[in-house]
């Protein structure tokens, strides 16, 4: 006679495979016939204070909203732009060759993006400047960059 190719260890696994089978079918037939409650005992309501409670609110308690007066964002600011007002910084870094380097502003700490064409005279690195923010393609730029007297 042939031996059977099933191991034990085979049996085991096939043994537990059917038997989580079996519960999870169990718990899906116990699920469905323990559905419980109606639409009421599954509704929650808010109360004027924004707590949730289980109890509708009362009829006469009732107050009229306008949605118009809700906010639901930050507001917008007056001007996308920020204000073009001079600041002063100092240069840290310019690279001669390409054109371009960064200043950071003393009122703020920020690096902003200089171009060698919105310089009015030659500046290196360390040197204090004057200058105006604006927006430019990829972001904020000092424009009208000068030596700080």
């Amino acid at each position: 006679m042939a031996k059977s190719q099933e191991t034990y260890n085979k049996k085991e696994v096939r043994n537990r495979k059917e038997k989580k089978r079996k519960e999870k079918v169990q718990k899906r037939m116990d699920r469905r016939s323990n559905v419980k409650g109606n639409l009421d005992d599954m509704m929650a309501y808010v109360d004027e204070n924004g707590m949730i409670t289980n109890v509708p609110p009362e009829p006469g308690r009732k107050s009229t909203v306008i949605a118009a007066d809700i906010e639901v964002s930050i507001p917008r600011r007056l001007s996308d732009t920020p204000e073009s007002k001079t600041r002063s910084g100092i240069i840290t870094f310019f690279n001669d060759s390409k054109g371009y380097g960064f200043i950071r502003d003393i009122g703020n700490n920020q690096n902003v993006f200089v171009h060698i064409n919105d310089m009015e005279e030659k500046l290196i690195e360390n040197n204090k400047v004057t200058f105006e923010i604006e927006k430019g393609a990829r972001g904020l730029k000092a424009v009208r960059v000068k030596l700080a007297r």
